[in-house]
């Protein structure tokens, strides 16, 4: 509090000088002296000495610490004088000037009790405090901190919001992510040339070739005699006599057999390779039949019932038709794979979708080789459905009293089970796409290339693909500051080295100008739209106007061009280059047969003009292309190493010989999978309808002419599905 006089006004304070201890002093002492009193441990207080009235009351000794060892024990500091209190000091401004007589030494109340507290501690043997440092200080907390933490108990667990169970601790680091796998290409095995695998296609087309036209003539005459049976027709020969319509069946039989003994071939050759298909179950129908009519001629007893031996000649010729058919359409593949031994183009999958790339063909002869849907769905399910024919045979005639009706039920059951269109399910799509392909110089790796190009319905397209060459033209150039041999032998430089469809148009004119190609370092594309490289020490630039404009290069005013290429060296504009993009008929026709077909593109185009908005303006609005990042588009545009197998082989530039391939390959596909399902759900109920006709004893119902309507309906949708396979 300021001191004050009678009228209540301050008083003047002496001027006198304070040492920086006696501040200290005053104001509690530093801060090294706050921390070592509050770090030493209390003792009892000593005695406090009488005071006189003006002496403020002395200040309390601070407390020793634990004895430490006589190595530790610091030289005694020099004992100060204490400063006074500020009590002290505010008494003693209240008191008046002291008078100039000479000052009489008074005892100081402070020295007495710092006197009595050392002789205190004497008699109780305390050693004197020593300094401490406040790095000690600090250090002794954070220990005492740390133990203190250790000595808590834990949390308790946590618990989920709506759940007993407590949370796990999920603050632990995920592990580092796998190494991706290495790229191991599929095992090829020995192939013979392209030339001599058509050569062998063509062979075995040929033998096929003639015999399908004469099993149906001896086919026929059995359904045709049934056939006027039904309309009351009397057949001389045949009408009335169960002995000449055995015979006349056994004979058509073993002429359409001879005729169709390629089906023999397939069937029982597809075992050794551990297949089962179609063909088999209906060489085991003729065979039935054969023995069922065989075994009417032994026994005249028989009944009256006609056997079944015109369905089996009918389905012998089904048969016989979708290996012709199948032959005709490898030949057609190998035909077209073997015009070119060094074919420009072939097709790979990757993970983005089909790709169109260069590369070789070993691997073609191959994939061509692998089995199709249509045989791996009959080897899984018609193993079942040959075992349920013979046992619905002998439920339906030894479990209903009738052994010599056997032979007669299965011959009815089998040709049911085997369908007339589960041997043309990949025949007839496979020959109608490889001959569509093969007019338009392209070849398709069987089903097992047709899948793999055709899965993700996405196609890889670059600058080429778009515009081909001929399509990208220069309607007019400037130069500024530069000559032109030398504009264009950097313009051309810059081309090449980004690979963009600009290279075969500047290669020209480097023809054309007398130019020369010079060598490109740190080249680098950009996002906005351009390249840029070193060439001789100097800076270029390369791209579009506005690419220009985002790297601070002075544009001339009178030039606005939406499809030009301009060229800076050192940040000087030096040519400009009006480009002209022709849309082609072919490739507007290929864009929208891939969305007809729901195909997606992803355009992987390294010229900056190529552009989504650019394709809607040449192609029309309805174009709708996939348009990644640049990392991703130089990545899916490179074509110089071959991945994988090639499941296409391509002849022709442009767009449309790649998307017929990817289209029709997806168009087979689907087909063939159809056609599969569909043949295999008529095959089920088929054996399921014969077996309860046969049960019942229904032979009128389930007579051959029946059947075989019943089985002509089935394959009608076949037909359907395979003629649908070229139309796209």
């Amino acid at each position: 509090m300021t001191p004050q006089d009678d009228n209540h006004t301050p008083a003047s304070l002496p001027e006198e000088d304070y040492s920086l201890e006696e501040i200290l002093a005053e104001y509690g002492g530093s801060l090294e002296h706050q921390l070592l009193r509050d770090a030493e441990p209390e003792v009892p207080p000593p005695e406090k000495a009488v005071l006189s009235e003006d002496a403020s009351p002395p200040e309390e000794a601070p407390p020793p610490e634990e004895p430490p060892s006589p190595e530790e024990l610091p030289a005694e500091p020099p004992v100060r004088e204490p400063a006074a209190t500020p009590k002290d000091q505010t008494k003693k401004f209240n008191k008046p000037a002291p008078s100039p007589s000479p000052p009489t030494r008074v005892p100081d109340p402070l020295q007495e009790a710092e006197r009595a507290a050392e002789a205190e501690a004497a008699r109780l043997k305390i050693p004197r405090p020593r300094p401490i440092s406040l790095e000690e200080v600090v250090g002794s907390t954070v220990d005492a901190v740390m133990e203190e933490s250790k000595g808590t108990a834990p949390p308790p667990p946590r618990r989920g919001l709506f759940s007993r169970r407590p949370m796990e601790e999920t603050e632990n680091l995920p592990p580092p992510p796998e190494p991706e796998p290495e790229f191991v290409p599929e095992p090829i095995g020995p192939e013979p040339e392209l030339w001599e695998a058509a050569h062998n296609a063509r062979q075995h087309y040929l033998r096929r070739r003639h015999s399908l036209f004469l099993s149906l003539v001896t086919a026929l005459p059995p359904t045709l005699a049934l056939l006027l049976e039904r309309y009351q027709c009397k057949v001389p020969y045949w009408s009335g006599d169960p002995e000449i319509q055995c015979i006349v069946m056994l004979v058509c039989l073993g002429l359409t057999s001879l005729l169709c003994r390629h089906v023999f071939c397939k069937g029982f050759g597809m075992v050794l390779r551990r297949r089962c298909v179609s063909e088999l179950l209906v060489s085991l129908s003729v065979l039935v039949s054969a023995a069922d009519c065989a075994s009417r001629l032994l026994r005249p007893e028989a009944g009256e019932t006609t056997p079944y031996a015109a369905v089996s000649c009918l389905a012998l010729v089904f048969a016989q038709w979708g290996v012709r058919r199948e032959s005709k359409g490898n030949f057609d593949m190998f035909r077209a794979a073997s015009m070119d031994d060094d074919p420009p183009y072939l097709v790979t999958n990757t993970l983005q979708g089909a790709c169109k790339q260069r590369g070789s063909v070993p691997g073609f002869y191959t994939t061509a080789l692998r089995s199709d849907a249509a045989t791996l769905w009959q080897t899984a399910l018609l193993p079942v459905f040959l075992a349920a024919s013979v046992v619905f045979a002998v439920l339906s005639s030894t479990g209903q009293g009738r052994k010599e009706d056997f032979l007669l039920n299965l011959s009815a059951i089998l040709p049911a089970a085997a369908t007339f269109s589960l041997p043309l399910c990949w025949a007839l799509p496979w020959s109608k796409l490889s001959e569509h392909l093969q007019k338009t110089g392209c070849a398709v790796a069987g089903w097992s290339g047709a899948q793999k190009i055709s899965a993700q319905r996405r196609m890889i397209v670059t600058d080429g693909d778009l515009f081909p060459p001929g399509a990208i033209q220069i309607n007019g150039r400037k130069f500024y500051g530069e000559t032109p041999e030398r504009a264009i032998s950097l313009a051309a430089s810059m081309a090449r080295a980004a690979g963009s469809g600009l290279e075969r148009l500047f290669n020209n004119l480097v023809r054309a100008e007398g130019g020369s190609y010079e060598k490109v370092d740190d080249f680098s594309f950009y996002e906005e739209g351009g390249y840029s490289g070193a060439i001789r020490g100097e800076s270029v630039l390369m791209g579009s106007a506005s690419f220009m404009r985002k790297m601070n290069i002075k544009m001339p005013a009178d030039v606005n061009l939406r499809t030009g290429v301009f060229l800076a060296v050192d940040r000087e504009l030096a040519a400009v280059f009006a480009v002209k993009y022709n849309p082609a008929d072919n490739v507007d026709f290929a864009l929208r047969m891939m969305q007809r077909s729901r195909i997606q593109p992803i355009l992987a185009s390294r010229d900056p003009n190529i552009t989504p908005a650019l394709l809607r303006r040449k192609f029309g609005r309805g174009v709708r292309l996939e348009y990644p990042g640049l990392t991703e588009r130089i990545a899916l545009s490179e074509a110089e190493k071959d991945r994988d197998l090639p499941r296409a082989l391509l002849f022709r530039e442009g767009l449309l010989p790649y998307a017929e391939t990817v289209a029709g390959s997806l168009r087979l596909c689907k087909a063939v999978r159809r056609a599969t399902a569909l043949s295999l759900l008529g095959s089920w109920a088929g054996t399921l309808l014969t077996f309860y006709l046969t049960s019942l004893g229904a032979y009128e119902l389930l007579n051959p002419l029946t059947l075989e309507v019943f089985l002509l309906l089935w394959t009608l949708p076949v037909l359907l599905m395979s003629d649908w396979t070229g139309r796209y």
